[in-house]
């Protein structure tokens, strides 16, 4: 197990924590003798050459006035070696009469190193969380699994092969500061994996948060209800914390190699077709966007413009857009005429004679099965449907 390397900013919280146990100046020394932490700041940076005799023999080193006459930069006192695991990492040193510090040395020592070893410890969490995060920003990416990948999970005890589904969570750009973005996503953090839900998360930017979550139910069948529901409670949770204000896209759930990338890119492109197309809303499901989110990656090519070609017609000849909103209605009505006609509180007739005037607009017949779904899939890659 690695050794946590003791620096400056520890030795002088050693030094205060243990000053306040006896009163005696306290100094803290490198593992080569160089004082880094001291009641007397002045004498930060010495070479401390009692230190030095502790590090080099292994052993509590006594100075008496007449030995600390012959070294250079040490005064009366007793130096004691500081162990983390059997390994010298420094020395601390209490100066005095020796005999007098005797009694408190091993004390003093044993709470520095149990300091270090607290440190060590907050050290090690804190790496294993950003090698996870690090692994996490390496699975929405990867199209396969490697033995990298396989071999790194293993050493921070995460099953790589348990099917997972991603979701992106977003906090609003403009509702904090860059100072204290990462602090709520933080918080978010923490609700995300209390109680233990083994997710899989890590920070994407200031914004932008992807979360791994077990795909499967506890009878081992993905359950996407379930997931609304898990969705709803973190929500209802968020509301009770505190002020966060956030998106959530679940993405789809794939099997096989890669999957969990391809699950990652269906919950972005969720997010950013939910967003533009239902604005309020502050949950995105990918069943329930699913055909303008599988259209999404037609944008910006010539399939698309093809596409949309006969909406556009229709839209620069259907000034106030009631010829649109009329084939909008149809559409989400399955094209019935009787429903579309009462919700448009319109008669059938009248309904019938706009669609007639759509069809000559765009040059397609409405009868056709082929020239419905070229209308209705122009819809769903308009921007202002």
């Amino acid at each position: 197990m690695a050794t946590y390397h003791l620096d400056a900013r520890l030795a002088q919280e050693i030094v205060a924590r243990t000053m306040q146990i006896i009163d005696s100046n306290i100094n803290v020394m490198d593992a080569r003798g160089r004082i880094i932490g001291s009641g007397d700041q002045e004498r930060i940076g010495e070479l401390h050459e009692g230190a030095l005799l502790a590090l080099s023999q292994a052993r509590i080193v006594e100075i008496d006035e007449g030995v600390a006459r012959h070294l250079h930069g040490v005064r009366p006192g007793i130096n004691l070696p500081l162990k983390i695991d059997g390994t010298i990492v420094g020395v601390i040193g209490l100066t005095g009469n020796p005999g007098q510090l005797r009694t408190y040395g091993e004390l003093v020592c044993m709470t520095a190193e149990m300091m270090l070893e607290q440190a060590r410890l907050l050290h090690m969490l804190a790496q294993d969380s950003r090698l996870q995060e690090e692994l996490v920003l390496n699975l929405i990416r990867a199209e396969e699994v490697t033995p990298a990948l396989s071999e790194w999970a293993q050493r921070l005890g995460i099953d790589i092969h348990q099917p997972r589904v991603a979701a992106l969570v977003e906090v609003d750009s403009g509702q904090f500061g860059v100072d204290s973005a990462m602090a709520e996503l933080q918080q978010l953090q923490n609700l995300l994996t209390t109680p233990e839900r083994n997710n899989l998360i890590a920070i994407v930017s200031l914004t932008e948060m992807v979360v791994l979550k077990p795909a499967l139910n506890s009878h081992g069948r993905w359950d996407a209800e379930e997931h609304r529901r898990r969705v709803d409670t973190l929500f209802s949770r968020m509301t009770e914390s505190g002020r966060l204000r956030v998106r959530i896209a679940l993405g789809n759930f794939f099997t096989g190699p890669g999957g969990i990338a391809r699950s990652w890119r269906t919950a972005c492109t969720t997010m950013a077709v939910g967003k533009q197309r239902l604005p309020e809303e502050r949950r995105y499901f990918y069943p329930d966007l699913m055909l303008p989110v599988l259209l999404d990656s037609l944008r910006g090519g010539w399939q698309a413009n093809e596409l949309v070609r006969p909406l556009a017609k229709l839209k620069a000849m259907d000034g106030n857009g009631l010829l649109r909103r009329t084939l909008i209605a149809w559409f989400r009505h399955n094209v019935q005429p009787t429903p579309t006609a009462k919700a448009l509180f319109i008669h059938r007739n009248t309904l019938e004679y706009r669609l007639n005037r759509i069809s000559d607009m765009t040059g397609l017949n409405l009868s056709n099965f082929d020239d419905r779904l070229l209308l209705y899939v122009a819809l769903q890659l308009d921007d202002d449907a």
